[in-house]
């Protein structure tokens, strides 16, 4: 085991420590709470890694993805409930939900016209699939898909070891980390950030899961203590 990987693990091991399994990622019609209670109150599943169970489920876990791109996740859970009570929570009928219907539900999370027309676009494209789970490439060739929304679908909607990085993991492993990180920093790429963990790090996407929702965790309360 190389430097870097006991680094990496012994980071994960102290932030479960400190907040516990997160259970990512929530789902609107699940019960399950939240350990942490910093987003949204339920949806989580800690410790349960068959979600999503269905594609539907899947489906729904994709749609936040793109959703949440430049905005917190209760408001796109109110986006996502919105979504529910038009019955539209299915990518054939987003496909041909009228477009003024789609930006009124999806409203709260910011961005409606750029988000409805990436949500038609990818209703479209997970159709195609025909329950496929899709190439990374594949997914970045889709407007309005990029890196970071590419690997949250991939790594919680299909169960694919694709790292997420995001501003929370600069946070958390940036310039004035000390733990042998300090390459990460405002030069570093979405890349080389990813290749970091994966290269030092199994292709467990259980491990992947909760290693990103606890940097996010973290990154949320450093500016409290």
């Amino acid at each position: 085991m190389s430097l870097k990987t006991k680094k990496l693990f012994n980071i994960y091991e102290k932030l479960l420590k400190l907040y516990g399994l997160q259970g990512w990622w929530p789902l609107i019609d699940f019960k399950g709470t939240n350990p942490t209670k910093t987003g949204s109150v339920q949806g989580y599943h800690p410790g349960d890694y068959s979600f999503p169970r269905n594609e539907l489920q899947q489906f729904e876990i994709c749609i936040g993805a793109i959703l949440t791109q430049n905005t917190a996740w209760p408001n796109v859970e109110k986006a996502l409930l919105n979504l529910k009570t038009i019955n539209a929570l299915d990518p054939k009928k987003i496909l041909f939900l009228e477009d003024k219907k789609l930006k009124q539900a999806i409203t709260p999370a910011g961005y409606f016209n750029q988000k409805a027309k990436k949500l038609k676009l990818f209703s479209k494209f997970y159709i195609s699939l025909k329950g496929k789970t899709p190439a990374r490439e594949e997914l970045l060739d889709v407007w309005g898909i990029g890196p970071e929304t590419a690997d949250s679908i991939l790594l919680y909607a299909y169960k694919q070891p694709e790292f997420v990085v995001d501003a929370y993991t600069r946070k958390v492993f940036g310039p004035c980390f000390d733990e042998g990180f300090n390459s990460i920093n405002s030069d570093a790429t979405y890349d080389d950030i990813k290749l970091l963990f994966e290269i030092n790090l199994p292709r467990d996407y259980k491990l992947y899961q909760e290693f990103h929702a606890l940097i996010v965790e973290h990154a949320k309360n450093i500016g409290k203590k």
